[in-house]
């Protein structure tokens, strides 16, 4: 069987948002398009050990802005900021060893990453456990990520997922997914637990910088015939007043997006519901409440059972 190949998506990062009146006179500056200006601010606060400013000095670097383009030095940064437990640089720090082919060094940081619910090492961290690439293969454990990083609405994760869904049995698949639902309640207990408090006169940083993408690695390599199972077919909507929701979008265009995606999965028919300026995105036709959460479980996104 031929090996598929997976895109790496373009990992999107921003600046950190500042804790001290120092570090948010280089973010209003930058805010201005004065980056020398933000850079001279943050350079003696990050050599000092201000981890917001050791961060946005890596931005710098890594975008080419106040100062000239040092991948190195940005990652160094990056490095600094990250061993003192600074989120987005733990994040960067972790794609940029990817990136680099580091794996071994980038695993640790991007379990870290990854425990936060960040989508975009939650594919990367997937898709390495569901190749063995570095790590022992973990089917349940790649499914339940890249489900994650599918739901958080990364497009390369979902295109991932329904690579994956060719090779991964059915019951791995079906325990991924409970892992999934596990990992997204651990994230809404984080989300009250820690309740996001913007720091007090702070501008919300609004430039909007990239990192390059990783590298290229092999997709998810087809298990051997004898250990792959066939999905099993999607359960078929038999006309029933049963349905599932599997989300609510203010842009029409993106629930087709999904239904695209996901949507065969269901066995059901596509309803776009309008509920004031969102539309909400309903697989119609099941006769029962146990038809639609199997729908719901087949689907691969979190989604809910609506009753008629």
């Amino acid at each position: 069987m031929k090996n598929a190949y997976f895109a790496w998506p373009v990992i999107a990062a921003f600046l950190a948002a500042p804790a001290a009146a120092n570090v948010k006179q280089g973010v209003d500056a930058w805010s201005r398009g004065d980056y020398k200006a933000a850079v001279e601010i943050w350079r003696p606060l990050a050599t000092a050990g201000d981890a917001d400013a050791q961060f946005n000095l890596g931005q710098a670097y890594k975008l080419g802005r106040g100062v000239p383009t040092d991948l190195p030095v940005a990652i160094e940064w990056f490095r600094k900021a990250s061993v003192q437990g600074h989120a987005q640089a733990i994040d960067n720090y972790a794609l940029a060893l990817f990136q680099d082919g580091k794996k071994a060094e980038a695993l640790p940081w991007l379990e870290k990453s990854v425990a936060r619910g960040e989508k975009r090492t939650q594919l990367v961290l997937g898709t390495m456990l569901f190749n063995a690439d570095g790590v022992p293969r973990d089917w349940v454990r790649a499914y339940a990520l890249v489900t994650r990083s599918s739901q958080q609405g990364l497009p390369q994760a979902s295109q991932t997922l329904a690579q994956m869904d060719r090779y991964i049995p059915e019951a791995q698949r079906r325990d991924g997914l409970e892992l999934a639902r596990k990992y997204e309640a651990d994230a809404r207990a984080r989300l009250v637990a820690t309740p996001l408090v913007a720091p007090a006169g702070a501008a919300t940083p609004t430039p909007r910088p990239a990192v390059a993408a990783p590298a290229k690695t092999a997709a998810p390599k087809p298990a051997p015939a004898r250990a792959a199972a066939a999905p099993a077919s999607p359960p078929r909507a038999s006309g029933g007043a049963w349905r599932i929701q599997l989300g609510a979008f203010r842009d029409e265009s993106n629930a087709r997006g999904l239904w695209s995606k996901v949507g065969a999965r269901t066995g059901g028919s596509p309803s776009y519901v309008k509920a004031g300026t969102v539309t909400r995105l309903q697989a119609t036709g099941f006769a029962s409440r146990a038809a639609a959460q199997a729908a719901c479980a087949k689907s691969g996104v979190s989604c809910v059972v609506v009753a008629p």
